[in-house]
């Protein structure tokens, strides 16, 4: 199907472009989005009489898109998940995830922005597109934790692996001052124990 497009479509083409495209995807995308025309004579006509309003529009709406992605290209967002001590989450993070955590610090974007290759499933940094206007995106990073705490860690660097690997030792640690505590409250017991039989001794020689 050929159509005709409204605005720059990624892959497609540019604003005014005739284009040709399945027709699911026009039927079921580019036409009820407003993105595209059908390709006839009368919306071709239709189209260069509202051409330059369109191109005023578009110019408008693409500074706007501009102003938020000097804000928020670069912002990092906390999402807290459970997951396993391995870092796989119980579920996964999806755009409308990420949506809600720019939304809740103020900025305003809709879950038809975020761009995900495939839903998160793991703890740690990702980074996430977030298409402002078709010629204006930007990057942000979802911090997915497990608390707030963690994230800060995961901020600062260390990965989900790294913070594993030292709660394990800090558990090791208080292991072995465990048992060097009873080890040494063992000793201590011997060491008392030890005078109270000598002294016992002691006084059998003298009645002897």
């Amino acid at each position: 199907m050929d159509v005709i497009l409204l605005e720059r479509v990624a892959k497609l083409g540019q604003m005014g472009d005739v284009v040709s495209v399945k027709q699911g995807f026009a039927r079921n995308y580019l036409l009820p989005q407003g993105k595209a025309l059908r390709a006839s004579d009368a919306n071709k006509a239709q189209f260069e009489a509202q051409k330059a309003q369109l191109e005023a529009q578009n110019l408008e709406t693409k500074k706007e898109a501009e102003a938020v992605s000097a804000k928020l290209d670069g912002e990092q967002f906390i999402v807290i998940r459970s997951a396993s001590d391995a870092g796989a989450l119980y579920g996964s993070v999806s755009n409308r995830d990420c949506a809600d955590a720019a939304t809740e610090a103020g900025f305003t974007v809709d879950k038809k922005q975020i761009i995900l290759a495939a839903p998160i499933k793991e703890l740690g940094l990702h980074e996430v597109t977030v298409a402002l206007h078709p010629e204006v995106s930007c990057v942000v990073k979802l911090n997915v934790a497990r608390s707030v705490e963690e994230a800060e860690l995961q901020a600062s660097g260390k990965s989900i692996q790294e913070l594993a690997a030292e709660a394990d030792a800090e558990a090791d640690f208080e292991i072995a001052e465990l048992f060097d505590d009873i080890g040494s409250a063992a000793l201590d017991e011997l060491e008392e124990a030890v005078p109270s039989e000598e002294a016992g001794e002691t006084n059998e020689e003298d009645e002897a």
